[in-house]
């Protein structure tokens, strides 16, 4: 169990800790001298059972605030120290709001340096932290009188926090594992040491993980040796203090705040999506984009607040009340849902509330949108199945499965049980989550939007499938996409002629006599090779009627056999396959650009009609044309009308 005390500077916390565990937390020249705590310390009390209670003694100071929340940021258990002849100060006040808005409930209270005052004095002290511990989440916890100086209280305050620890359930770790730096060291002999609290998950040695900054370094590393509560150790999870010998890296290349952790948890983010409550006592409302200072486990960040909710409207948040904000950060943090945050002013000297995150990765487009709002009031479900459920319902997109294991801490495979019915998992490249309806939705709008383009375009094969991607759901990436398609095309309700698809009645049989003709007509477009014979010299090599011709080669274009350019030019499959490998091997030169004239002089033949054929490449979805005048030239886009595996070595 881990412990963290509390409360308002020179109140006795380190002399406390060191009557419970005999360690004295204060390590530092400095705060020997000045006889106050400057950074974390930490001690570690054995018991008779193999438990090891585990302290972290915070600084009291104001100005050591942010180092107090660092440490306060995972505990299991409070222990608020009161100075009795003090009573409660300004500190006190602070310290207490941090852990309620940190949701820490468990807790008890140390009223120390009884033995400097009289008891009636002890019960007034007592009085006033009762009333002030009435409306957090701590109310009604056991207070203890003690003299860490004579030792009177300090047996009966050690065997409550024995027994708390003896009862306390069993963590099952969940997720990946996360833990934010806050000493590094080296060893003789070990190496790089790193040391802090376990938010979540577990680690064990021989495991490969990142250590990892939010602005952008990481490095792999790999776990040689743990001490779990001082202890040695082959696993550590959360609720312990872990220093974790690590392989890969130089300690010196570790600052504090930077974590450890599973690398699918590596997403940095520099927006937030919060529920945010306001302390009673902040002295301001916080109006729309407030300047603030967060706190999060790993540090903190400027950031500015969009009040989301009916916040705005009653002209900003108000103290004691709670809304929904979007914090924008000016630096980046790794953060998963349901972390706890706390929000201080802009200048870092008063605290003013805090929250939990609903959403790390937000958008900042439509955030106030009212399917937006019940989006994050469904995120606030406890239920991680109900939450995905919701975020699924709300993605007609789908949602990024790497995005959504780093948001909600469900690394590798995590999701996978708490997928609803009829949720689709797209494996890797697409590697996306849909749910039941999205799937269906997507679907349909595939068959709808090629029935109406064969209705508008009854002589072209089909779309190309970047093309039909655009039309049908330009957010969706490509990957998945296709997958779908591939889907459709399985169950029988698409067809595919080369890189068209269309429905599968949007196609032409050919009779005998027919591809008899067929077979000549393609075989003389291929003798022409990049200048191929119009419809009128073949309907006359032939002997045909040129409205023959033209219907039969349409026909074949809807077979993918071959390809019409423009009214009466059409190409065969093979020549078109080659034409595309140059237009590749132009795109592969410095500036990734194919224009006219580069394309003219591999083809041969004239300008005009290599600016048909890549003309014919936009249409069909391959390139895309940009610039105008001298700069007019063409870029990749997406699929080749001639897959790539027909396409010439």
């Amino acid at each position: 169990m881990l412990i963290g005390t509390a409360g308002h500077i020179d109140h006795g916390k380190t002399t406390l800790v060191r009557a419970l565990t005999g360690v004295d937390t204060d390590r530092l020249p400095e705060e020997k001298q000045r006889g106050i705590t400057i950074e974390l310390g930490y001690a570690y009390a054995p018991l008779a059972d193999g438990q090891v209670l585990a302290f972290i003694d915070v600084p009291g100071h104001e100005r050591f605030v942010p180092t107090m929340l660092m440490g306060a940021a995972g505990i299991d258990y409070a222990l608020l120290v009161v100075a009795a002849d003090d009573g409660v100060m300004p500190q006190t006040r602070e310290h207490l709001a941090i852990l309620h808005l940190l949701g820490v409930g468990r807790g008890a209270v140390a009223l120390t340096k009884c033995d400097r005052v009289p008891a009636a004095r002890v019960a007034e002290v007592a009085a006033e932290v009762g009333g002030l511990l009435a409306p957090t989440r701590l109310a009604g916890s056991p207070v203890f009188a003690v003299s860490a100086a004579s030792g009177e209280g300090v047996p009966a305050l050690s065997a409550h926090l024995e027994a708390v620890a003896k009862a306390e359930p069993q963590v099952v770790p969940a997720g990946g594992f996360r833990l934010v730096v806050d000493r590094r060291f080296a060893i003789a002999g070990a190496g790089t040491i790193v040391t802090g609290s376990v938010h979540a998950g577990t680690v064990r040695i021989g495991d490969r993980l990142l250590l990892a900054r939010p602005s952008g370094f990481s490095r792999e590393v790999r776990v040689r040796g743990l001490h779990v509560n001082s202890r040695r150790a082959e696993a550590g999870g959360p609720g312990s203090r872990c220093a974790v010998n690590l392989a890969g890296i130089d300690y010196g290349d570790i600052e504090r705040g930077d974590w450890l952790l599973a690398p699918a948890l590596a997403c940095a983010t520099d927006r937030l999506d919060l529920r945010l409550h306001l302390l009673p006592e902040a002295g301001r409302r916080l109006g729309q984009w407030a300047g603030v200072t967060l706190h999060h486990a790993g540090g903190h960040a400027m950031a500015r607040l969009a009040l989301l909710d009916g916040a705005l409207e009653a002209g900003g948040l108000a103290p004691g009340a709670s809304g929904l904000v979007q914090a924008v950060l000016d630096r980046p943090v790794f953060a998963c849902h349901g972390d706890r945050v706390v929000i201080r002013d802009a200048a870092g000297r008063e605290t003013l509330g805090g929250g939990r995150v609903l959403d790390p990765f937000p958008s900042a487009r439509h955030r106030r949108r009212p399917e937006r709002l019940a989006l994050l009031a469904a995120l606030e479900d406890a239920d991680p199945a109900a939450r995905l459920a919701a975020l699924l319902e709300a993605a007609p997109a789908g949602l990024d499965a790497d995005e959504v294991a780093a948001a909600h801490n469900l690394p590798g495979d995590g999701w996978r049980a708490l997928l609803p019915a009829g949720a689709v998992a797209l494996p890797r490249p697409a590697n996306r989550l849909l749910g039941a309806a999205a799937w269906a939705r997507l679907g349909d709008a595939i068959l709808a939007r090629l029935a109406a383009h064969h209705a508008d375009f009854a002589d072209e094969p089909g779309v190309e499938r970047e093309r039909l991607r655009r039309m049908c759901a330009p957010q969706l990436p490509s990957p998945a996409f296709q997958a779908r398609l591939e889907a459709l095309l399985a169950d029988g309700l698409i067809g595919r002629a080369g890189s068209a698809w269309h429905l599968p009645a949007h196609t032409a049989e050919l009779g005998a006599a027919d591809r008899a003709r067929a077979d000549e007509l393609i075989a003389r477009l291929a003798a022409g090779g990049f200048d191929p014979p119009w419809v009128r010299d073949l309907a006359a090599a032939c002997a045909l009627a040129e409205a023959d011709v033209r219907s039969l080669l349409r026909r074949l274009a809807m077979r993918g056999e071959v390809f019409q350019v423009v009214r009466d030019l059409f190409y065969a499959r093979g020549n078109v396959a080659e034409m595309q490998a140059i237009a590749a091997g132009l795109a592969a030169g410095d500036d990734r650009r194919i224009r006219a004239a580069d394309f003219r002089d591999r083809i041969g033949g004239g300008r005009k009609r290599a600016i048909q054929i890549l003309e014919f490449f936009d249409r069909v979805g391959y390139t895309r044309r940009v610039g105008e005048g001298q700069r007019r030239a063409h870029v990749l886009r997406g699929e080749p009308p001639v897959p790539a595996d027909e396409m010439p070595a």
